[in-house]
């Protein structure tokens, strides 16, 4: 009887093309939901207040990061042996789920680019994945460009893989990022929460958050995610210390643009998402975050594009993350 290892394709068994669907779906609940919070946080009112988001939006809306978080988790069984996440590129939600909805992804190979090899390193290449995520009725929720770094099996394999990566990706066009949150009655969350509404927000307005947050349970998350990438799991896959699953550090992020703006409704796309630097179990993150675009809804409210830039404790704090998104404010 054979033996075979289980596990994700290395680079040099990547084409474009191919896609990978085999990650279970995922059915959105309130527990799952309050696992989640429990882990990065969130104070985002919709997700919290049933009554309030019934209110607004008709339905129970769940927590947006929850919604990338199992999107990206469902999408890792492409890259089982990721060594880093580079970038995230137009994420939008075409929709904004609600608990009980079922988030089923498909992961396609759209660029491939082998790295130049480096003395004593085992060799890399850049594989950029197009995710798009649907429900149970097959309408879009998720549509968005993921570039992992991932190892040769074969050292000595010459792949020939040079697409250019800076042109893959689309950015949110017109309209797009305020199409999930048509027809809310974001007035409502102003009359329930005190906070600052869109009226008092200001182009290049910034906030250095108070206080930081320690990254604790990263092997939970991943789970909780579907998120099989060794790195996050597997000390000696990450060369002695566990990563964190980068939605670990872009939930905490959130959670802490809350505090400066606890009135936010919804999050409704990324423009790029850069993760710069490596975070594991134990850092604390800390973060600032600048107004880069306002723009006003017929309906009232608004949409503001903000930048959150964030650090981990040390001596300086070093760079880990700059994550350009857009949020909605009554």
């Amino acid at each position: 009887m054979t033996e075979s290892v289980a596990e994700g394709p290395y680079f040099d068994e990547l084409e474009v093309g191919r896609r990978f669907r085999s990650a279970p779906g995922v059915t959105l609940t309130s527990g799952l939901a309050s696992a989640h919070r429990a882990i990065v946080g969130g104070r985002m009112p919709l997700a919290l207040d049933e009554a309030l988001s019934r209110e607004v939006a008709d339905r129970a809306i769940a927590p947006p990061a929850l919604v990338w978080d199992v999107a990206i988790g469902q999408s890792t069984v492409a890259t089982h042996h990721v060594k880093a996440n580079l970038f995230y590129r137009g994420l939008v939600l075409r929709r904004q789920p609600e608990l009980g909805d079922t988030l089923r992804t498909s992961t396609e190979v759209v660029a491939l680019r082998q790295n130049s090899p480096k003395p004593g390193r085992r060799p890399t290449g850049l594989a950029a994945l197009r995710i798009t995520t649907t429900d149970q009725e097959d309408r879009p929720v998720l549509d968005f460009w993921r570039c992992a770094m991932l190892p040769l099996r074969d050292e000595y394999a010459v792949t020939g893989h040079a697409d250019d990566l800076d042109r893959v990706g689309v950015l949110p066009g017109p309209g797009t990022l305020t199409e999930s949150v048509r027809g809310w009655r974001l007035d409502r969350i102003a009359r329930r929460l005190d906070g600052p509404t869109f009226a008092d927000i200001e182009l290049g307005q910034r906030w250095q958050v108070g206080g930081g947050d320690v990254v604790s349970s990263g092997p939970e998350l991943a789970r909780l995610t579907l998120n099989i990438a060794k790195v996050h799991h597997d000390s000696v896959a990450a060369g002695g210390k566990r990563l964190v699953y980068g939605g670990h550090t872009i939930g905490l992020a959130l959670a802490q643009v809350t505090r400066a703006l606890p009135t936010i409704a919804t999050v409704t796309g990324w423009r790029s998402c850069d993760h710069v630097g490596p975070v594991r179990e134990g850092d604390t993150l800390r973060s600032t975050v600048e107004v880069e675009q306002t723009e006003p809804l017929a309906a009232g409210g608004g949409l503001v594009h903000l930048r959150s830039r964030v650090t981990a404790d040390g001596d300086p704090g070093r760079a880990v993350l700059d994550w350009r998104f857009a949020v909605v404010v009554p």
